[in-house]
């Protein structure tokens, strides 16, 4: 419901009513570093899968699906965790080295719905002409802010970049990661602001350093 009213769920966006269906266990191996998924969440413990990327080491296991729900990692229950807490654990699989998802398809409703669904480009979080967007926090009242064309932009270019090294998309994730830039003069400046609010990410230096670069070069009118 908090994506619904804060506006996180696209037009080519998929809702998935999750009747538990067939359970199934893949065994993977990691080629490269990215697995070519994106995950997501229900809010509520269970993460599932939204998108796959094409020619990924995952695309190549027809049996993952598009709305899967990741139930356990070698036998882990990861049950009760969201979605960038699995995006971690499945990026911190060695390469080379299989592993087991347990996984658990949708019960389909009709014959004609196939078994791999892709989503084209998302326009997922974009603003509407207000310029205006409600935010939803967990701790104090609702807001709605104003957001001007750099900002947004700022916050779809990081959205991306959380998607491409945590195979998550999470706008106000990516919101919150704009805000803490706002007004560093340095990187290192904001690594200590990113750390104060969101610690428990621990992101990449990489992923800090590229963040830092998108924001600067939408704020010099490079992007």
């Amino acid at each position: 419901m908090q994506k619904l009213l804060g506006g996180q769920i696209g037009l080519e966006d998929f809702i998935f009513a999750h009747v538990r269906g067939e359970t199934k266990e893949v065994e993977v191996t990691k080629t490269e570093d990215a697995l070519g998924l994106t995950i997501t969440d229900n809010g509520a413990g269970y993460a599932f899968i939204k998108r796959i990327k094409e020619g990924s080491t995952i695309d190549q296991l027809k049996t993952v699906c598009v709305g899967d729900h990741i139930e356990a990692i070698n036998d882990q229950s990861i049950v009760g965790c969201r979605h960038y807490e699995v995006a971690k654990m499945l990026k911190e699989q060695p390469r080379g080295i299989p592993f087991t998802l347990r996984l658990v398809g949708p019960k389909k409703a009709f014959d004609m719905i196939g078994m791999r669904t892709r989503a084209p480009k998302s326009t997922e979080g974009k603003m509407v002409n207000g310029r205006e967007t409600l935010r939803l926090r967990s701790k104090g009242a609702a807001t709605v802010q104003e957001v001007n064309d750099i900002d947004e932009r700022a916050m779809k270019k990081v959205d991306d970049l959380l998607e491409s090294y945590m195979g998550i998309r999470d706008l106000e994730l990516a919101t919150t990661i704009v805000e803490a830039g706002k007004d560093k003069k340095n990187p290192d400046d904001f690594a200590e602001a990113l750390d104060s609010v969101l610690g428990d990410f621990a992101f990449p230096d990489v992923f800090l350093f590229d963040v830092w670069g998108a924001i600067g070069d939408i704020k010099n009118g490079q992007m």
